[in-house]
């Protein structure tokens, strides 16, 4: 009895152990939960970030302190449900699956399973077979029996449910006086965080305006600005000094999005009049913040964000490939138009990542070193600049620095193989020393900053030392930061820095001439630390040396009079803004909206729209050309994105055209040209006469086509000319744009051909009518020319002055004075010229050398001679491999003239060969068929009349001697 006893009570002494352990567990798992939150994206960071004093509760009453605990735990609750949304991937969250995910768990049985991100062929085995999974090919029997997705297992009810469990406890939180829940309830009720929860602004708009009257809080103000500038799904009416007034309370509480939101207000003069005094002070803060937030990072700073992509890029610019500004020239270099060539062969970034692992995993060190910098940028293209300058967003993939390690490692390794303390390694003839160094370097900064690996100083720096034996520039860039830092046993050397710097700056490292520059400028030495900044900025470095001369072009504007301070101002403002749009860690809202749109889903891309024209009331030209883009009638895209609160109206294209005119007055020549068609067509602009509206676009078509980069605008303008619509009819000029629209781009020769084609025969129809003004095709009697800006007219020019103006409507348009255009005493003044003169100023110099080619091109090049080597005859077709170069002379190009010479007069024979041929062909045939014809005729034995018939003797009298 005794021992049952004493079994039952070890028994219950078991069950209540576990239950407390079950309690522990739980409690440790809301602590981790609200950690991982807090350490979480934007969405969830935001929500849990908020001013001292935001959120109190006073104690009370029983009931009152009952309210408030009630309060907290249903807020910490819905918190950690909603961890269970933001741990998902971005591209789960909306329901996408471009990326896959593998986990195999921490379990002993999954280090013998197949990674499809390992090296091996098994790996790419099972990499195929997840591909695939989503060919709509396959038998479904065997699509079954390939892995899934470890985030297809959530259903999209359990999910849904999930969604409405949270809104359900922030709503009840927030009815018992948690001011932080408020603040998360208008957060999520604007920006859903996925697609299972639905939007409602008009709750987002009270529960901000509760908040903010409640708090204070400069978020929640800066959101109530947004909706009274926009009229936002007319939840609030448009009102541009309500806006003025929330946007100027945030930016004193130091709300960054509205400082941002200010300072281009008071750039461009919307809701307020123009002064660029104020615009830089509020930029200027703006800034600070974000070299406050830089600073704040590892050693070198944080890593900036990716920069964003338009979205027009994506299809070759605003008219497609070739047409587009964005797409011709220069500018068809760029990571984005490349991407966009790409995308339309059919390439994948999956696709591109496949074969560069398969050739690395053959040995090839250059695949290898090149999949190392991938996945350590997160971009398949990176910047120019060097490691400090990122990667483009276009080319964005999943970034992973154990990867980056393994590949870095796996080449350093073959000249260094232990970590000994050697500097020089083996100097074999096999060894990649020409990889190795570049390699150490990434390495070095790894250690250094401590990413992916634990920061391990004494490490960096043997690195770095390793690298810097063989002049590698980025080794010398981080044993200058380590000596100038004193990072170790806090020991600093001057001289060691800089002339580790001076090497670097010297190989043209934009970070080490911007290292330079701050060293001169903390001296005073100004002159110095200007020609550093200015090289850095040739050489790609996208952030600190704008901050440093936005600073000192600040500085000089405060000393000089008000009449010749606007140049200096424009400056500083432009370099700024460029600070505060590239320092966009806590809110990206140009790469969430990216995200967003490649679902493809209508909630994703209108919670896109509505994120870039966020971006676009803060002066985000990307956010507004985005925007624009979405919103112009001419793409039908609103019908095909599904839009539910926008279809194409005179009020959409009026809210189009304003973005359009924002876009443009940043320098955008594609907007500008849209601009122009926009007053041409009639679209969004007010009820006035055909006349009035074609001089206006002739205005904005003049302003492009003075940039010399827009054949578009040229060509548009000779139009014009032509038919004399908006212009005096001169066909003179309309010849001379058709002419100078195919100098600058050589893809217009068609149009231009067929346009200068009917010019002719018009002007001849006109001379063979006894008309003036037609061309003369014996002599040139063109009149003297004459600059664009001179043809302006008045009315054009002064509609250039003050961009479109608009009201009413859901579509809100603010009235916009003297948005493009700034006169002062130095003469015609145009937002945007800042940057461009000083582009200008630099463009003497030599172009910033690239550290490699596009990636995809170089892995086609690679594959080409591939094959070449492996094939015995070489090329199959003669023809593509002259065009590769196979059967060319020195240079890619032919030997010499004479070849070029050769070659047309054997074309030539060979066509009047082919011709005698023919002709000779078409005698036979005629002979052959007048045979046949005289054969049929006799066989009918028709009447010859007096000629005697066949076998008769008298037929013989009838012959004719020859």
């Amino acid at each position: 009895m005794v021992s049952k006893r004493h079994v039952s009570s070890r028994k219950r002494l078991l069950l209540w152990g576990i239950i407390a352990a079950a309690a522990a567990s739980s409690s440790a798992q809301d602590t981790s939960a609200t950690q991982e939150l807090s350490r979480d994206s934007s969405v969830t960071s935001s929500l849990t970030v908020l001013p001292s004093g935001a959120h109190s509760h006073q104690k009370g009453s029983p009931s009152e302190t009952d309210s408030a605990n009630e309060a907290a735990r249903a807020y910490k609750q819905a918190l950690a449900t909603l961890t269970t949304f933001t741990a998902l991937p971005s591209s789960r969250a909306f329901e996408t699956h471009h990326q896959f995910s593998w986990h195999t768990g921490n379990s002993i049985l999954s280090s013998f399973l197949p990674n499809p991100q390992g090296q091996g062929p098994l790996g790419s085995a099972v990499r195929i077979a997840i591909k695939l999974r989503h060919q709509s090919w396959l038998p479904r029997f065997l699509s079954s029996r390939l892995p899934q997705d470890s985030g297809r297992r959530r259903s999209d009810e359990e999910l849904s449910g999930r969604a409405i469990k949270v809104m359900d406890l922030l709503q009840h939180a927030a009815d018992l006086g948690h001011s932080d829940a408020l603040f998360a309830l208008g957060k999520i009720s604007l920006l859903p965080p996925t697609s299972h929860f639905i939007e409602d602004s008009m709750l987002a708009y009270k529960s901000f305006e509760t908040h903010a009257a409640l708090t204070g809080n400069a978020t929640s103000q800066s959101y109530l600005a947004f909706f009274h500038a926009t009229g936002y799904q007319n939840v609030a009416q448009v009102d541009q000094a309500k806006a003025q007034l929330y946007y100027t309370f945030a930016a004193h509480g130091e709300d960054k999005a509205a400082l941002m939101a200010l300072g281009y207000r008071y750039w461009t003069g919307i809701g307020v009049v123009e002064n660029c005094d104020r615009a830089v002070e509020w930029y200027s803060a703006a800034a600070e913040q974000a070299m406050s937030q830089f600073l704040s990072g590892p050693p070198g700073g944080r890593t900036l964000p990716l920069t964003p992509t338009r979205l027009s890029d994506l299809v070759g610019g605003v008219y497609g490939p070739g047409a587009s500004v964005a797409s011709t020239g220069l500018n068809g270099q760029r990571p984005a138009i490349k991407a966009a060539r790409a995308r339309a062969a059919g390439e994948t970034w999956e696709d591109v990542l496949e074969y560069y692992i398969f050739n690395a995993d053959r040995g090839e060190t250059d695949f290898a070193f090149r999949l190392g910098k991938i996945f350590y940028h997160g971009s398949i293209y990176h910047a120019p600049g060097g490691m400090a300058s990122g990667g483009e967003g276009v080319g964005r993939v999943p970034r992973d620095f154990e990867r980056a390690l393994y590949y870095f490692e796996s080449i350093a390794r073959q000249v260094w193989p232990n970590d000994s303390g050697d500097v020089l390694g083996r100097r074999d003839e096999n060894s990649p020393v020409a990889l190795a160094a570049p390699a150490a370097g990434y390495l070095g900064r790894m250690y250094l900053r401590g990413e992916g690996v634990r920061m391990d100083l004494r490490l960096a720096k043997l690195w770095f030392e390793r690298g810097a034996a063989y002049g590698d520039k980025e080794c010398h860039n981080g044993l200058g930061i380590i000596w100038r830092d004193g990072l170790i046993e806090g020991r600093k050397d001057s001289k060691k820095y800089l002339a580790h710097f001076t090497v670097a700056a010297g190989q043209d490292l934009a970070e080490a001439q911007v290292n330079l520059g701050k060293h001169h400028y903390q001296r005073g030495d100004i002159k110095s630390a200007i020609s550093y900044f200015e090289a850095a900025l040739r050489h790609g470095s996208p952030f600190e040396a704008y901050y440093y001369l936005a600073e000192i072009q600040f500085a000089q504007m405060k000393m000089l009079p008000n009449a010749l301070k606007a140049g200096a101002c424009s400056m500083a403002t432009s370099f700024y803004k460029v600070v505060a749009e590239r320092g966009s860690w806590e809110e990206d809202l140009i790469r969430d909206g990216e995200e967003a749109w490649e679902t493809g889903t209508p909630s994703g891309r209108r919670l896109a729209l509505l994120r870039w024209w966020i971006a676009a009331e803060r002066g985000f030209e990307i956010g507004q050309n985005n925007m624009a883009f979405i919103l112009d009638q001419d793409k039908s895209m609103l019908r095909r994105a599904g839009f539910a609160n926008f279809f194409p109206s005179n009020d959409t294209a009026r809210l189009a055209l304003t973005q359009w005119t924002r876009s443009a007055a940043q320098n955008n020549v594609d907007a500008l040209v849209k601009v122009g068609d926009y007053y041409y067509q009639g679209l969004g602009v007010p009820d006035e006469p055909e006349n009035v509206r074609w001089e206006k676009a002739a205005g904005y078509y003049r302003s492009a086509a003075d940039t010399q980069v827009s054949a578009l605008a040229m060509w548009n303008l000779g139009w014009m000319y032509e038919h004399g619509y908006g212009v005096v009819q001169d066909f003179y000029l309309a010849k001379r744009h058709y002419d100078i629209a195919l100098e600058t781009n050589v893809e217009a020769y068609l149009p231009v051909t067929l346009s200068l084609f009917r010019l002719h025969a018009r002007s001849l129809w006109r001379t063979l009518t006894r008309r003036e003004g037609g061309l003369s095709l014996w002599s040139s009697n063109e009149p003297s020319s004459e600059s664009f800006g001179d043809q302006i007219s008045g009315h054009a020019q002064k509609e250039l002055d003050e961009g479109p103006t608009a009201t009413g409507g859901g579509s809100a348009v603010p009235t916009e004075t003297d948005e493009d255009l700034l006169v002062d005493d130095d003469g015609l003044w145009y937002m945007g010229k800042a940057r461009e003169e000083f582009n200008r100023r630099m463009r003497d110099a030599a172009a910033p050398p690239r550290d490699d080619e596009d990636p995809i091109q170089w892995a086609r090049d690679r594959r080409n001679a591939e094959l070449d080597r492996d094939s015995d005859l070489g090329p199959e077709d003669m023809f593509d491999a002259a065009l590769r170069g196979g059967h060319r002379g020195p240079g890619g190009g032919l030997n010499d003239d004479g070849d070029e010479f050769v070659e047309t007069m054997v074309l030539v024979v060979l066509c009047l060969i082919v011709s005698l041929l023919l002709y000779i062909r078409g005698r036979w045939v005629e002979r052959l068929r007048r045979e046949e014809q005289r054969q049929m005729e006799q066989r009918d034995g028709r009447d010859d009349g007096l000629f005697p018939p066949p076998g008769d003797p008298a037929r013989d009298d009838w012959a004719v001697p020859r």
